[in-house]
């Protein structure tokens, strides 16, 4: 029975924070871009909002679920069962932007990869603490996750999706090395990877330019260099301070994907290295405190899923900052909690409602 506990308070505040902090950020980077497309200023920050008290309502009642309810494998496999079918129903739908990403309900769109993670961490969680002491047996463990992480990353990967697939890929093995993975079935693993890479990254010509961009975006600096060479000058011109909320100039029509994939940019624009190391610190904390969570979780399956979703917000975090500050190739991936968008906003208060669930439980 759970402790008469409350959840991790600093853990709830610091979600809180980078909530609020997003939807004023997403108002200023998109507001002009708003005006001009739709004719209203607040059309992105609006539905952002919206999407904002729709996410932390769903947070504050999953927050009240026993995390112990996640662990019936009705439950786990009935989550795969549903994602894989939402995965495979997006390629019978109408493309956008040609890839087949999301499914359109009401005005808003549901993109299966977000609940993907979830369901992933789910099952990673239930199984490895099935297979406790037993993670390096390759019939009895290694082959079952393999063939749940390659469905759903292959999925992914022909909508396509690289990025979000990586960090399908990223968090599992961060989980099972925790879990005591040898090095050898690492090093076997990377040996696989690079054939598939190479025929993912370089035979594919958009990835193959992102790579160039990212290696030399100077070469070609009104052609595939011209969004990280924007993103660049966007966080160089903030300096210390910031030019000020709203006064930020790259957003105007200069970088691109500005509200969404390269919010960071702005916030160093306009918010300056204060801001930048500000919103930093705040997913440090958050990483702090999700690794507290798991290590103080009362049984094996609260530690993984703790740990799991714990990764999943700061990977995707560190990718996306790293990106924008020319430190990884150019990837499709928002940043958590700030970047506008409807379904990954809404998973992630969801998992951070389940994370806050397991900090009730702590030892």
């Amino acid at each position: 029975m759970a402790k008469k506990l409350k959840p991790d308070r600093v853990l709830f505040f610091v979600t809180l924070a980078l909530v609020g902090f997003g939807v004023a950020m997403v108002f200023s980077s998109s507001a002009i871009v708003a005006k001009e497309k739709f004719g209203d200023p607040n059309y992105f920050s609006f539905k952002q909002l919206i999407f904002a008290a729709l996410g932390l309502a769903v947070m504050f009642i999953v927050m009240k679920v026993d995390y112990h309810a996640y662990r019936n494998p009705a439950v786990v496999f009935s989550a795969l069962s549903i994602v894989v079918g939402l995965l495979v129903l997006v390629f019978f739908l109408a493309a956008a932007a040609n890839t087949h990403r999301w499914i359109q309900l009401a005005g808003f769109s549901v993109q299966p990869s977000e609940l993907a993670k979830l369901a992933l961490i789910f099952f990673l969680a239930y199984f490895l603490e099935k297979r406790k002491g037993k993670v390096n047996d390759l019939t009895f463990t290694l082959i079952p996750i393999a063939i749940v992480v390659a469905l759903l990353a292959g999925l992914i990967v022909l909508q396509p999706d690289l990025g979000t697939a990586i960090s399908l890929l990223v968090i599992s093995v961060v989980l099972l090395f925790v879990a005591g993975l040898d090095l050898r079935w690492i090093a076997a693993s990377i040996i696989f990877a690079v054939p598939a890479f190479y025929l993912l990254v370089f035979r594919v010509k958009y990835r193959r330019e992102r790579i160039l961009a990212f290696m030399n975006p100077w070469e070609e600096p009104l052609g595939r260099g011209f969004q990280i060479i924007q993103s660049l000058l966007s966080v160089a011109s903030g300096g210390i301070a910031g030019l000020g909320f709203m006064e930020g100039k790259q957003k105007l029509f200069y970088l691109p994907e500005a509200h969404t994939d390269f919010i960071f940019a702005v916030v160093g624009e306009e918010m300056g290295m204060i801001g930048t190391c500000g919103v930093l610190l705040l997913f440090t904390v958050f990483l702090w405190r999700g690794v507290r969570t798991s290590m103080r979780a009362p049984d094996v399956f609260g530690f993984y899923l703790a740990l799991g979703i714990t990764m999943m917000v700061c990977v995707q975090a560190f990718i996306n900052m790293s990106v924008v500050l020319g430190l990884l190739p150019t990837k499709g991936i928002p940043l958590p909690f700030l970047s506008y968008g409807g379904s990954s906003f809404v998973v992630m208060l969801a998992a951070v409602g389940i994370l806050l669930n397991v900090s009730q439980h702590s030892n």
